[in-house]
């Protein structure tokens, strides 16, 4: 493809099967929205959501934001709030779609990159079920699609698009900074600079820096608690990370997708029509070793191979043409069986007694969904034999079980639940009023702050969910504590956790 028809006009945009295939994204999506139940990080993200603010202690607002907008547009069920993740997902395909055609992808280019890109592992992963990574995927997606804007036109205009976009992203997740970083050197390395030389970077920055600015300040003025978690992150999982990282590139995707997405980081060495994205394809080396020196996990790189599959659609799809109809064949059954591994991997499809396994050691966010409301069941059993239940108190070890409680417990009888862990820690302490007993929802270790400031603990339950499904809480211990030995405003800073 000559450099006069990737630099000049582009092809049309192939609207109507685009638009089929981010119809059947969204019906198949909405269909399984229901199955298994909230992920504990959803469960925190709907109590986060009811408690606005500029920032948490582990992530900056949008995610909560959007739970707390679907939730109250569609409904506080898992189908409700998943409307937010499913409506991510359909625009990050289309903004993929449309980064494949600012190549000169055509309509076949734009309507493969359509199907890769919402069949992929990943992105069935964070179109199901809301997380930070749904927003994220989207966001890096839209800062890749306005930055090769801005290099194949050289239309300085697009820095104000790549700011609000990298403003954004900021209120959402910092590890877009990595992205930015990525894509600045390869402009820097491989051109073209001329775009530097302009007022609208200024301005592109200006943007950013309004968007990011609140969440920049409440972080400061809380003592940057998102550099503690990340820390924390770095230093419990870091060398498991570094292990893992390479490998992990070539499945969250899909192993079919691998060789597409080299042809993306070669094609803009051997075709002079996409000299001008040679940024992107230094930029995704730079970003992992970034994160392999920070001890990242695997999938925060993932985002930015969905511009690669892009660049790299054409060069597969020509090869592909080229190929003998018995290795075309051979192409379509591996495609075909990478799919449907993408799918039981990505979308609750088996029933949840059959997620043991194989399907758990690979992505273990499934049996995250499953089983809260006989958690909830099982320490509303526990509660009955709180004496005292006036001044007694409900104490977890994690976010995800005080979001549990504090969705399904009303209905069961139970009070508003406490826990030290991530952004819950700011919503407490328990008031000094409530002295004791303590129900405490996992095990005090010996020799842990917990164990000199909560005394006289005995196991009074054990839960386990009925799909016997092998998830954090299966096998988590309750215990029935009688004595604080400190008031609670003085013993809370020593049980925080922000990790």
């Amino acid at each position: 493809m000559g450099a006069g028809r990737v630099s000049g006009s582009l092809p049309r945009f192939a609207a109507v099967p685009v638009g089929l295939v981010v119809a059947l994204q969204a019906v198949v999506l909405t269909l399984l929205s229901g199955r298994y139940g909230f992920h504990r990080d959803e469960l925190y993200f709907l109590a986060a959501g009811k408690r606005p603010a500029w920032g948490y202690v582990d992530q900056p607002p949008i995610t909560p934001w959007l739970a707390r907008a679907s939730t109250a547009v569609f409904g506080e069920t898992p189908t409700g709030l998943r409307v937010a993740a499913t409506l991510l997902g359909m625009a990050t395909v289309v903004v993929v779609v449309l980064i494949a055609r600012e190549f000169g992808g055509g309509r076949g280019v734009q309507v493969c990159t359509a199907v890769a890109t919402a069949l992929s592992t990943y992105v069935l992963v964070v179109s199901h079920m809301l997380a930070t990574n749904s927003a994220d995927t989207l966001l890096w997606s839209l800062i890749a699609f306005a930055g090769l804007r801005l290099l194949r036109t050289g239309d300085g205009r697009w820095w104000l698009a790549v700011g609000a976009a990298a403003g954004l992203g900021m209120m959402n997740k910092w590890l877009v900074l990595l992205l930015l970083s990525g894509l600045g050197i390869g402009v820097a390395v491989a051109g073209p600079r001329r775009v530097f030389r302009t007022w609208w970077l200024a301005a592109g920055i200006g943007v950013a820096a309004v968007l990011t600015a609140p969440v920049v300040l409440w972080q400061a003025s809380h003592g940057w608690p998102m550099l503690t978690v990340a820390g924390g992150i770095s230093d419990d999982d870091g060398s498991e990370n570094r292990v893992l990282f390479v490998p992990m590139q070539l499945v969250y995707l899909s192993p079919v997708l691998v060789p597409v997405w080299i042809a993306g980081l070669v094609r803009p060495w051997r075709d002079a029509g996409v000299r001008w994205a040679r940024a992107l394809a230094i930029a995704y080396p730079v970003v992992c070793v970034e994160l392999l020196a920070l001890g990242g996990k695997p999938y925060y790189s993932v985002p930015l191979l969905l511009p690669l599959v892009a660049l790299g659609a054409e060069p597969a799809l020509r090869w592909l043409a080229r190929t003998g109809t018995v290795l075309r064949a051979s192409i379509g059954v591996v495609t075909a069986v990478c799919v449907v591994v993408s799918v039981l991997i990505g979308l609750p499809v088996v029933p949840a007694t059959a997620l043991n396994g194989v399907l758990l050691a690979v992505n273990k966010e499934p049996g995250e969904q499953v089983g809260w409301p006989e958690f909830a069941d099982t320490v509303a059993t526990a509660w009955a034999q709180v004496p005292d239940k006036d001044t007694a108190v409900i104490l977890t070890d994690n976010y995800g079980e005080a979001g549990a409680l504090e969705y399904y417990g009303p209905e069961r009888g139970l009070p508003q639940p406490y826990s030290p862990h991530m952004s819950y820690a700011d919503w407490g302490p328990p008031p000094d009023r409530l002295v004791g007993p303590v129900l405490v929802i996992g095990r005090i270790e010996r020799g842990s702050p917990a164990s000199r400031l909560i005394t006289g603990c005995h196991a009074v339950a054990t839960h386990h969910n009925a799909e016997g499904v092998d998830n954090d809480e299966d096998g988590v211990t309750i215990s029935l504590c009688d004595t604080l030995t400190r008031p609670w405003s003085a013993a809370w800073p020593q049980l925080r956790r922000f990790y």
